[in-house]
C-alpha cells in the first residue's frame, strides 16, 4: 500500500447532500423497478406468442371436438366457440397488462432522465449512473 502524496489527497468531489443521496436513492429503485418491469414484460410477451400460436391451433381444428384450455394450473375440455372467445379474453387481457408495463417503464425512464441530467449536473464524471 502506498501513501498518497499531498497534491493527491486533496478532494475535489462535491459534498453529498441529503437531497443529493435521495435523488442518488431514488434513481437506483428507478433503475431496479424498470428490471422487475421488463422482467415481467418478456414473461407477458411469451405468454402472448403462446396465445397466438394457440390462435392459429384453433383456427385449424375440429369445431366439434372439445378443445383442452389451460386455466390457471388445470386444463379444461372446452367447446372450440367457448375456447375461442376464452383466448380472445386472454389475448386482450395480457395486450392491456404488457401495455401499462410500457408505460410504466417510459414514465420511469423519463423520471430516471431526469434524475441523471441533475445529478451529472452536480457531480459530473465524479458519478455513475450508466448500466
Amino acid at each position: 500500500m502506498r501513501m498518497l502524496a499531498q497534491e493527491e489527497e486533496h478532494d475535489d468531489g462535491k459534498e453529498v447532500t441529503w437531497e443529493d443521496q435521495q435523488r442518488i436513492n431514488t434513481f437506483s429503485k428507478l433503475n431496479t423497478r424498470i428490471r422487475s418491469l421488463v422482467e415481467k414484460m418478456n414473461d407477458l410477451k411469451q405468454e402472448k406468442e403462446a396465445l397466438d400460436d394457440l390462435a392459429m391451433e384453433l383456427e385449424l381444428a375440429d369445431e366439434d371436438q372439445p378443445v383442452l384450455y389451460k386455466v390457471g394450473e388445470a386444463f379444461l375440455h372446452l367447446p372450440h366457440s367457448r375456447a375461442m372467445k376464452r383466448l380472445e379474453k386472454d389475448q386482450t387481457h395480457v395486450d392491456g397488462e404488457i401495455s401499462k408495463l410500457t408505460e410504466t417503464v417510459d414514465q420511469c425512464e423519463s423520471d430516471m432522465k431526469a434524475l441523471k441530467v441533475a445529478l451529472y449536473a452536480r457531480f459530473g464524471s465524479a458519478i455513475n449512473l450508466d448500466e
